[in-house]
Formats: C-alpha cells, sequence, structure tokens
C-alpha cells in the first residue's frame, strides 16, 4: 500500500487526486495555498505517494532515457489503488501530477470514467509510444489540463526534446476529439516552480471542467 496524505476539507465535493513523490511533499502546503488564491471552491487533496516513481507509474515497460533506471509496467496496479478513493458517486474527482505523475494521470483517463478532469503538468509526454497509444485509445475524461516550461524541449537528451511538439500534438488530438482542453506554457525548465505548475493545474480544472 502506499502513504496517503489528505489536505483541505475532507468532506468537499471536490476530490484531488495527486501522485507524489518526497519532493513533491515537500512543497504540498505551497500548492495548497496557491490553489486557494486561484479558486474560493472548497476541496480536498488527496496525495498518493508513489514507492517506485519509474516502475510504479509506467504504463508500459521502456529502457532507461536518463540515468540507468528503466521504465515499468506498474500503472495498472497504482491505478487499482487509487481508485479506491474514488468509491462516492456523489463527488467530483480530478487526478493529477508532476511529470511523469503527469503522464499517469493522463493514461489513467483512458482506463476509467471515473475522473472528471486530468491535471497535467509538465507531463513525460515523450514517453516512448504514448504518441500513438493516444492516437489508437479514446479519452474518457472531459476535460484536460496540459502545461510545459519553455525551456523544457531545450535538452541534449534526444527523447526528451521531443515533449514540445508531443504536448502540442496531444493538444491538438483533445481537442479535435471534442475534449475540453487547454495548454498553457509556464516560463523556466522542468524543474521550475512545480508545486505552483500543478496548483494551476487543478485551479484549472475546478473552475472549467465542471461547466464543461
Amino acid at each position: 500500500m502506499m502513504q496517503r496524505f489528505c489536505y483541505g476539507n475532507p468532506e468537499a465535493s471536490i476530490v484531488l487526486l495527486q501522485l507524489v513523490d518526497t519532493h513533491d511533499l515537500a512543497g504540498m502546503d505551497k500548492e495548497i495555498e496557491a490553489i486557494r488564491h486561484l479558486t474560493d471552491m472548497d476541496f480536498c487533496l488527496t496525495a498518493v505517494k508513489v514507492n517506485r516513481w519509474n516502475a510504479d507509474l509506467s504504463p508500459w515497460t521502456a529502457p532507461a532515457v536518463f540515468g540507468n533506471e528503466p521504465f515499468g509496467d506498474g500503472a495498472s496496479v497504482t491505478l487499482a489503488e487509487v481508485l479506491q478513493y474514488t468509491d462516492d458517486s456523489e463527488k467530483t474527482y480530478f487526478i493529477g501530477g508532476y511529470s511523469l505523475a503527469g503522464l499517469f494521470a493522463l493514461w489513467a483517463a483512458y482506463q476509467t470514467d471515473v475522473f472528471d478532469g486530468v491535471a497535467a503538468a509538465s507531463p513525460s509526454l515523450w514517453f516512448p509510444g504514448f504518441k500513438d497509444y493516444m492516437h489508437e485509445a479514446l479519452i474518457r475524461s472531459h476535460s484536460v489540463y496540459l502545461s510545459l516550461g519553455t525551456q523544457e524541449p531545450r535538452t541534449r537528451n534526444p527523447v526528451m526534446a521531443t515533449v514540445g511538439d508531443r504536448i502540442r500534438e496531444a493538444a491538438a488530438l483533445l481537442k479535435a476529439q471534442q475534449v475540453n482542453c487547454t495548454l498553457e506554457w509556464n516560463p523556466g525548465n522542468h524543474f521550475k516552480d512545480a508545486d505552483l505548475r500543478t496548483a494551476k493545474a487543478f485551479a484549472w480544472l475546478m473552475l472549467h471542467a465542471l461547466q464543461a
């Protein structure tokens, strides 16, 4: 079982589900404050701490892109655990995350219709095979927020350098499928303001997805 941390009002009708690591947890208070600044809506954020980042968030195996750690195929197991926290049909559930957790959130929306929206902040859309997957599958969420740092495509890693093209293609595809989708560009590289970028992603869903 993964550790779970809850922020905000546990009785709120809007539930934000975020896959996190230790670094994300350190910035969670700042993220919660930013969401409250951007919207006056009541919410509960459930942060689920991932044990093995590359293994637990990857939808299928892939060779290492940076460092020596390859990607596993544990996303299905992780999603099954996350879905345990979506058992109240009267509530609205948004799933989100940063980096590979953003990719996982987007992938999860292709597996189930329980999520009303996806907050994919700087998602790892360079992930091998994901572009083709998006063209072959049908997303089951009505609203998707995508974002990327302006400097993120400017990397020497040839796989990760494709992320700019991939996220533009993803946004265009989702819009063509009549999904309520927006793409926002943030200043800086991948490691700048992850907490604030994720807050903006969730806040956009809270303000726009409920009316979609």
